[in-house]
């Protein structure tokens, strides 16, 4: 076996035969006697006092077994601030907010029952966009917002609607402005819209009778689930057990703690009885965090030649209702507000704000394309006026080794890559020089453009991963991780790094694909594109810990020192005679000498990782460490429109991307097409539909428009592999990448075809139409 064999190379997906025969088991496919059923009441209104609710009727009906409503839940819930009640209680912030649960023996009674519960509301004045969240004078949403806890750093203004604001100072921007020669400024709109995940949320709790606590659930952050249920509760945090079996897609959304919570308090309400709880689909955009919009307005300063002097930035994230992941997402946006330009003045307030919409959640990307879509239509439009080449205006603005980010964290060689060389390869592969416009026919034309893209992975400072391995009496391997497998092949790309590291065959790594909390490893969370980085290092370290007690064994077996073996192919040998060896398999169990006598024991090998030299940000400046890394990119759109209706069609979209190394590129490739498919998806059709009384209009399949299979273009996909020194062989994250340029670089298509400025997404043809002529809603 070569010693690039198993890292870099394509190997089949460790649960591609469970998936495509259908074997895999997801959250909703089990069922069994005495299962009960549970079902929210949710609300029809945006925003209104709830002056009673009579649950009187619901009881009576047949099957019934339990209905809680908020006055069950005496605490608030809150990821960084505790601002949102399990049900609501007193009042309702959004469309679709739960008002009660509802229990019953089947989910048809279930579904009867929650239809007759009464509740009296009295509508409350509601602020439908951050514009009138911000306005001097507008309704509060949250009139306690300055008694809630925070339980991480976060800074809610009182008597405002602003749950956060995150600042970033930099430089000195009056010597900014004053090199500028050229100054552009505009605003930009990014719209709220869904994860849209095959599997809708779905919630198994049960509660024996010795006080033990088990939950199934389809998400992102089973340790968080337990850590949760422990503190709001007060159970120990040894009695619960949370699995997470396959995940039917996720983007972000599973991350945060919410149904679990009625779940378990549906459980406790009959004695412990197993309880499931999926919401339909239209709960499930509706009730369930979504995708965070933004207004964002960006000002940048340069000289003649394109040299980015200052960037004056003002991110107004769309938080919905309630603070969740929107404060932390309102937080990344600012740590990256440049985009990756080399900016030495800069004045970023990335704010999260309250309206009466879905509050928000993790979305692929959190945050970045929705900031990288502002940024990436003010550098064309800077080009436009400077009359330079888009590529070109990047080429000289790219940040680079020995730049230093937004919060002054200096950059390497290792932890930037380079996107110098992402856009000579893109220059390349999408022939750039034929021309970003051409003219086919008096009707049509083919336009091309660009987006580029960073970000670095939003975790706690502290975050943590675990690894364990076990031996087989095969001399095969187990893995046990706490990560969750979502569909991005995250366990098959470990599987290789363990693999590799045995020189082991792929075929003998065993991968446990349910994440049990009692018996896998903690892993902080599966969240920005950090699970091959974290877990990658514990297993790493499993593997180092197992080959050293492999050595001693085998040390004792062979009489010579640890120092003299080598490990691999599935044997101990020795360096300077691998002819001389004692099979792993013959050691698993503890290794036995002819004469009955036995050394060593079962192996068992464990490794561990925690982000080490992160920081908090300062409040006043943002300087500090948020990541250990970024990962960089440019991606294209070319696009052929017609200039009678603005319908248009994508061609082709290529991304390239520095993946630091790249362990599979089926799946590296397939991630990030992933990506891209869902970034054209949200720029070109997606987003809620809101009228003016903060209601959704699309709350389904049949209205919220998605691409299709024949929308589809060529995909072009290619790595630079600049390696990160402290990653796993040097890989760095990359399951969010694919989406984040997307967005900036299809408006930019879009805008060089129609001559004019798109900065309003979706770009639907009525969209594009409207913009051209000058229609600012």
């Amino acid at each position: 076996m070569d010693e690039s064999m198993i890292v870099g190379k394509n190997h089949l997906r460790v649960d591609a035969w469970e998936k495509v025969t259908g074997n895999a088991k997801f959250t909703n496919d089990y069922t069994a006697p005495g299962l009960l059923f549970a079902r929210l009441v949710t609300s029809p209104f945006a925003h209104a006092k709830i002056k009673s609710i009579d649950t009187s009727l619901a009881l009576k009906l047949p099957g019934t077994k339990a209905v809680l409503t908020g006055q069950h839940f005496p605490f608030l819930t809150g990821s960084l601030l505790k601002d949102r009640p399990v049900l609501a209680v007193e009042k309702v912030r959004y469309h679709g907010e739960p008002v009660a649960v509802v229990v019953a023996k089947s989910d048809h009674e279930a579904k009867l029952a929650a239809e007759a519960i009464q509740v009296e509301y009295e509508p409350l004045p509601v602020v439908n966009t951050v514009l009138d969240a911000l306005a001097e004078g507008a309704p509060l949403i949250h009139e306690n917002l300055g008694m809630y806890k925070v339980v991480k750093p976060a800074a809610p203004e009182p008597n405002t609607n602003i749950a956060h604001r995150q600042k970033i100072r930099k430089g000195n921007m009056e010597k900014g402005w004053a090199n500028s020669e050229v100054v552009v400024e505009a605003s930009f709109s990014y719209p709220k819209s869904d994860h849209a995940a095959m599997e809708t949320r779905c919630i198994r709790a049960q509660i024996s009778a010795g006080g033990n606590v088990t939950i199934y659930s389809a998400s992102q952050s089973p340790f968080v689930i337990k850590k949760l249920i422990s503190r709001y509760f007060n159970v120990d945090a040894g009695k619960i057990t949370v699995h997470t079996p396959f995940v039917g897609g996720s983007f972000g959304g599973k991350a945060a703690v919410c149904l679990e919570f009625i779940a378990y308090m549906a459980s406790k309400a009959v004695n412990g009885k197993e309880v499931k709880l999926v919401i339909s689909r239209e709960q499930d955009m509706l009730s369930a965090p979504c995708h965070i919009g933004l207004e964002a307005k960006v000002k940048l300063g340069c000289t003649k030649d394109g040299l980015i002097q200052a960037a004056e930035l003002s991110y107004w994230f769309d938080g919905g209702a309630y603070a969740d992941q929107g404060l932390a997402i309102a937080r990344a946006g600012a740590v990256d507000c440049t985009g990756p330009y080399h900016i030495e003045n800069v004045w970023c307030d990335s704010l999260c704000v309250y309206t009466n919409r879905p509050y928000a959640t993790s979305f692929r990307g959190f945050g970045h394309s929705e900031l990288m879509f502002a940024i990436e239509r003010a550098i064309d439009m800077m080009a436009k006026k400077l009359n330079i080449d888009p590529l070109v205006l990047r080429q000289k603005n790219a940040i680079r080794a020995g730049n230093t980010t937004p919060t002054q964290v200096v950059l390497t060689r290792s932890n930037i890559g380079s996107l110098i060389k992402c856009l000579s390869r893109l220059k390349e592969i999408i022939n750039w020089d034929e021309g970003a416009r051409i003219e086919i026919d008096e009707n049509k034309v083919r336009a091309k453009g660009i987006g580029c893209l960073w970000k670095a992975p939003t975790s706690a400072p502290n975050a943590t991963s675990g690894a364990v391995l076990s031996f087989n009496n095969d001399g095969s391997v187990n893995l046990s991780i706490g990560a969750v497998e979502l569909g991005q092949g995250t366990k098959t790309v470990l599987a290789q790094i363990v693999a590799e590291r045995l020189k082991m065959d792929m075929s003998k790594v065993h991968v446990t694909m349910e994440v049990d909390t009692r018996t896998n490893p903690e892993h902080w969370k599966t969240v920005a594109s950090t699970a091959t980085f974290m877990v990658g290092n514990a297993a790493l370290e499993a593997v180092k810990d197992v080959i050293a007690q492999l050595r001693q064994v085998g040390s004792v077996a062979l009489r010579c020192s640890p120092e003299q073996l080598e490990v691999g192919y599935e044997k101990v040998y020795l360096k300077h005679n691998p002819n001389i060896f004692i099979e792993i398999k013959d050691m698993a169990a503890g290794f036995m000498f002819p004469n009955g006598n036995a050394v060593g024991g079962q192996l068992i090998g464990r490794g561990n990782f925690i982000m080490q030299h992160l920081s908090h940000l300062d409040p006043t400046t943002g300087r500090g460490v948020p990541g250990p890394t970024w990962t960089v990119g440019a991606q294209a759109i070319e696009i052929e429109l017609d200039k009678r209706d603005f319908t248009y069609k994508i061609l082709r979209a290529a991304s390239v991307i520095d993946a630091g190394k790249v362990i599979n590129y089926k799946t590296a490739e397939s991630v990030t097409m992933g990506g891209m498919c869902m970034g054209l998806s949200i720029a070109s059709q997606e987003g809620f539909q809101f009228d003016s009384n903060g209601l959704v209009q699309n709350p389904n399949f049949r209205s919220y428009k998605l691409m299709r299979l024949t929308d589809i273009p060529e995909y072009i996909v290619e790595f630079v592999e600049t390696p990160q020194i402290d990653g796993p062989y040097g890989a760095r994250g990359l399951g969010e990448h694919g989406v984040i340029g997307i967005p900036g670089a299809l408006a930019n298509s879009l805008s060089i075809a129609v001559g004019g400025e798109l900065n309003r997404l979706p770009l639907t043809p009525e969209n594009i139409w409207k913009q051209v002529r000058g229609d600012s809603k």
